[in-house]
């Protein structure tokens, strides 16, 4: 439930269109629904403006679909995260209007229908193709929050020159998330070319001596360019709800 149709509860109490027991019923799972093994937070849409993020990884497909119904109640635009392919092949069979993006390995609810919400474009660049799996947590993400966001794929620092030749398009855009493994140079080039927050995104991708995509965590942060800020390893979900925030026109 989001606070147009909040309002417009109140407004018809008010009026006398509406009964108090007909309004508490439709209220009654505000602030949330305990479902005995989950708190459903309906909430969040209006606190945050967006609904509460299924994490997917470590539940049932059963508790799944059980926060999924919930959240349905109120919500048009729904996130899951994590989602392995037999789980979603599973919920699409009691869940039509679900789209599952198996790269991302993301399940979303109204992407098509998401409102306009940001003040430019959000750039989600990886240095490399085995990135782009989190580059696409941050992008589908960033983008049912209600943004514009466009992939640059494949530019890292092995091959500069795929990087340079995007110099116009660099110059566009208001948040760039930049996503790389191995040693995890690209967010540092990013942010010393660009006037905009660059939000780094460690993988864990890379050979034995990147230790799980800790070698390329530890590059982000002792970035010597300014305005780099780093999230968790593998967290594209993280960098695109923050890139969303910041992008936000109220």
């Amino acid at each position: 439930m989001d606070t147009i149709d909040l309002q417009q509860i109140l407004l018809q109490v008010q009026s006398g269109r509406l009964g108090i027991d007909e309004a508490l019923q439709r209220l009654q799972h505000l602030p949330y629904e305990n479902l005995g093994f989950a708190h459903v937070d309906h909430h969040r849409q209006l606190r945050q403006g967006f609904p509460e993020v299924i994490l997917a990884a470590g539940k049932s497909i059963e508790q799944i679909s059980a926060i999924l119904r919930s959240l349905l109640q109120g919500a048009s635009q729904i996130l899951i995260t994590r989602l392995a392919p037999q789980q979603a092949v599973t919920l699409q069979e009691s869940f039509p209007a679900a789209e599952y993006h198996p790269v991302s390995q993301i399940m979303t609810f109204g992407l098509q229908e998401a409102p306009d919400r940001g003040r430019g474009l959000i750039l989600v660049m990886s240095a490399g193709t085995s990135d782009i799996p989190v580059a696409e947590e941050a992008l589908l993400t960033a983008r049912i929050m209600g943004n514009r966001v466009e992939p640059i794929y494949d530019v890292g620092v092995a091959g500069l020159h795929r990087l340079l030749a995007y110099q116009e398009k660099l110059q566009e855009a208001s948040v760039f998330i930049v996503v790389a493994g191995m040693e995890g140079a690209l967010p540092s080039v990013v942010g010393g070319l660009v006037k905009r927050p660059v939000i780094a995104v460690p993988t864990s991708v890379g050979y034995g001596a990147s230790f799980g995509g800790i070698a390329a965590l530890l590059g982000m942060l002792n970035s010597c360019a300014s305005g780099v800020a780093v999230v968790n390893i593998d967290n594209g979900f993280g960098a695109g709800y923050v890139a969303a925030l910041i992008n936000r026109r109220e």
